[in-house]
């Protein structure tokens, strides 16, 4: 189980490509989900208030048509319903015809119904006629024919409801307006169907709803080809950034195989040019002395002490290039003592004036730090020597607030110059600097003109180190 997960986990694991891809594509895709659901949302009430606002408007003028309808009524039977008893049975009976006859449109028509709930006028629906339907609802529960008697005794007013329709037969929803012969106890009323205004806005709630499964899937085809192009452009960078960084890497080993080659030549050259000569010059002189021994000469001592002096000097040749690999004071002392001994050993083998300032570090700069100001002034003090020409060296370390800082001025003629009388230079150094300050998250800074060089490294406070048992001073002294 545990090798499945791990199996899981080696399979889900994201390279740094298709990270930098989902960092740019998920915020565009839930950007765009969120923009499409908003929109969505927003049109669909937009919609529904503007169709319910149109469904009231037709109904509205629905009902306004029975009102004009119910005064039609009550205009063409006024005159007999205002001269009759309420117990005329004869001007009930014209009445009734009157409102039998008034039929209007396919389906509309008059009603009536006593307060008891017995059904007078229903001249589309005649087996209405003469029977009670006190109590009767419609499909859906909604009471009908009591409902329309308790309106009509308030005076009068509107009722929905479902109701058969004439022209077919079929159950559609109704609008009812109803009012009341009190002195005959009768409830009046005319109907209209509102099947077809139903049927209207729901096919306009089907328009919108399709609008926006349109709108919805435009936006999503426009999402999801931006991902495709945000896809295909990090695809293009990553494969050229990947190609500049193959081709950056093959440069940086080949530089480090040079400069190891050339190390490598250097060491050999001090060894065979200083060493080996040295040691040359040793056995001559031990050979000498022995013969002279073995013959009683007495000069044989001279020869032994010229052997030995010789061998100091092979001594001092070893201690002065394993300095130059790796500074033990750096270690022991700390960077200024370290500096300043490269100073001084570069003025005595130079002959140039060399001028050295520092303030005491008291070994405060963390390892990097300390290994890469050396090696950059090594490299420095390696190009005045090779190409500016200069006469004099200054070369400057101290700390501030920012962290450390080291200078190098010479009076030469100038990196431009030196590269036009110096083929052989070829930047390399400067390069090797740059590169161990980025490492350290500092920074290089190179100005030359024709009247001298100057150089000057920045390391940041992170990578110095608090004085042991002290707190943290504000003033930083280095």
């Amino acid at each position: 189980m545990r090798a499945r997960l791990g199996a899981l986990r080696q399979a889900i694991r994201l390279n740094y490509g298709q990270k930098i891809y989902l960092i740019a594509t998920l915020p565009l895709v839930f950007a765009a989900t969120a923009i499409a659901l908003l929109v969505a949302h927003q049109s669909r009430e937009l919609a529904q208030r503007e169709i319910a606002g149109l469904e009231a408007q037709l109904i509205s003028v629905k009902k306004e048509e029975l009102r004009n309808y119910i005064s039609l009524a009550r205009t063409a039977f006024g005159g007999i319903y205002g001269n009759a008893l309420p117990d005329d049975v004869q001007a009930k009976k014209e009445v009734a015809q009157i409102l039998a006859a008034m039929l209007y449109g396919q389906d509309g028509y008059f009603f009536v119904y006593d307060y008891d709930g017995n059904n007078i006028v229903a001249p589309r629906q005649t087996w209405l006629i003469n029977r009670n339907w006190a109590g009767l609802g419609d499909p859906q529960g909604t009471p009908v024919v009591d409902e329309l008697i308790r309106i009509a005794r308030q005076g009068g007013g509107y009722h929905s409801y479902v109701w058969p329709k004439p022209s077919t037969g079929k159950d559609a929803q109704m609008i009812s307006y109803v009012v009341g012969l009190q002195d005959w106890r009768w409830a009046v009323g005319t109907g209209v169907f509102v099947d077809d205004i139903l049927a209207s806005v729901a096919a306009a709630r089907a328009e919108t709803e399709d609008r926006i499964g349109r709108t919805f899937r435009w936006i999503a085809a426009i999402a999801v080809g931006a991902v495709l192009l945000v896809f295909t452009s990090g695809m293009s960078i990553t494969i050229r950034e990947r190609r500049l960084a193959d081709a950056k890497l093959k440069k940086l080993t080949q530089r480090i195989i040079d400069t190891q080659e050339e190390e490598r030549g250097r060491v050999a050259r001090e060894l065979h040019d200083s060493i080996s000569q040295i040691l040359v010059a040793v056995r001559y002189a031990l050979e000498l002395a022995r013969r002279r021994l073995s013959l009683g000469d007495a000069r044989a001592g001279e020869s032994l002490s010229a052997g030995i002096d010789s061998l100091n000097g092979a001594i001092g040749e070893v201690r002065r290039i394993s300095r130059d690999l790796r500074p033990g004071v750096l270690d022991d002392l700390g960077l200024g003592p370290a500096l300043q001994t490269l100073m001084e050993d570069f003025g005595k083998r130079t002959g140039m004036e060399t001028d050295f300032e520092t303030v005491v570090f008291r070994n405060r700069l963390d390892q990097d730090a300390k290994i890469a100001l050396y090696r950059i002034a090594q490299e420095a003090l390696t190009n005045v020597e090779k190409h500016s020409g200069a006469t004099k060296v200054r070369l400057l370390v101290r700390g501030h607030k920012q962290g450390a800082m080291m200078r190098i001025e010479d009076n030469g003629r100038g990196i431009a110059a030196s590269r036009e009388s110096d083929a052989a230079d070829g930047g390399l150094g400067l390069r090797n600097m740059t590169e161990r300050m980025e490492q350290l998250n500092g920074s290089l800074r190179v100005l030359s003109s024709r009247t001298g060089t100057v150089i000057e490294a920045q390391v940041p406070l992170s990578h110095m180190l608090q004085p042991a048992g002290q707190a943290p001073k504000k003033k930083d002294s280095a």
